[in-house]
């Protein structure tokens, strides 16, 4: 039996469907994403874009009968680092946590304890991390930090070095843009967008982006076109392959959520009593 592809919105139930899924003990999907450039060949839209992609193709790798909403996905999130080039939509710091843990408060009320923070885009990174945190410790529920940029790729998908340094808008999103919205790319833009990171490396730095002692950095820093990584690598069969991968791991997590035992989840910390 396979799974019903349709998405589960969370807009399109009503008050009582929304029980019913607490009744069932669901696991509700907060994508997360943004809206912010790619360099002139993808679309303000390509973080979206994947983390929906990524989880429409999820959807069937489900077992059957398992609980799932999705909410409203967070197409705007935290990103700062983009705001010198058009078109980059970000929140603050501050105003994007409070609307993650806002939302998570509104699954908790609904009576939902098992929440995955889906998340496409680096930028929020932090920002799910401290959410995760502050929505365990105020509802004892389950929040799944759940970014498809930690996932592993395919074995021998793309080479180590574009892995590391193709971070915005390389092969990796090109690849699986020429996927799922290939009339959102504009080819003839494509190119090798060489990546500061890549040349610290190369000198044997350990001061890097990311590397061992990073820094924080805006786009730009890294290429003039705040784009870092080969495109030209990427083609869309790379980008089935790679969205039917991490389709794979994404629907394997939001299953151990579900099944994940929330009796592991203390209800208080330890009480420190005077002898």
């Amino acid at each position: 039996m396979t799974r019903d592809a349709t998405m589960p919105w969370w807009q399109d139930l009503t008050p009582r469907r929304i029980a019913g899924l607490a009744a069932a003990d669901a696991v509700a999907v907060l994508p997360l994403a943004a809206i912010e450039q790619h360099g002139e060949h993808l679309p303000l839209s390509t973080d979206l874009d994947i983390a929906l992609g990524l989880l429409q193709a999820a959807l069937p790798k489900l077992r059957p009968d398992l609980p799932l909403c999705v909410l409203p996905p967070l197409a705007v999130g935290l990103s700062l680092e983009h705001t010198a080039f058009a078109g980059t939509l970000s929140l603050a710091p501050e105003n994007a946590l409070a609307t993650v843990v806002d939302l998570g408060d509104g699954v908790a009320r609904a009576g939902i304890r098992r929440l995955v923070l889906f998340n496409s885009h680096g930028g929020n990174t932090a920002i799910v991390d401290l959410a995760a945190l502050k929505l365990r410790a105020a509802h004892r529920m389950l929040v799944v930090r759940a970014n498809y940029l930690r996932f592993a790729p395919p074995p021998d998908a793309l080479p180590a070095d574009e892995l590391r340094h193709g971070i915005h808008g390389g092969a990796l999103e090109t690849a699986m843009m020429l996927h799922l919205a290939p009339h959102k790319v504009r080819t003839e833009a494509v190119d090798d967008f060489r990546s500061l990171g890549r040349d610290l490396e190369r000198a044997g730095r350990l001061l890097r982006p990311g590397g061992e002692a990073g820094f924080g950095w805006m786009a730009q820093d890294l290429n003039a076109g705040g784009v870092t990584g080969n495109a030209k690598l990427a083609d869309a069969a790379l980008g089935e392959r790679l969205v039917r991968h991490f389709a794979s791991t994404l629907a394997r997590i939001i299953e151990e959520a579900k099944d994940f035992d929330l009796t592991t989840l203390a209800a208080h910390g330890p009480r420190w009593g005077v002898a």
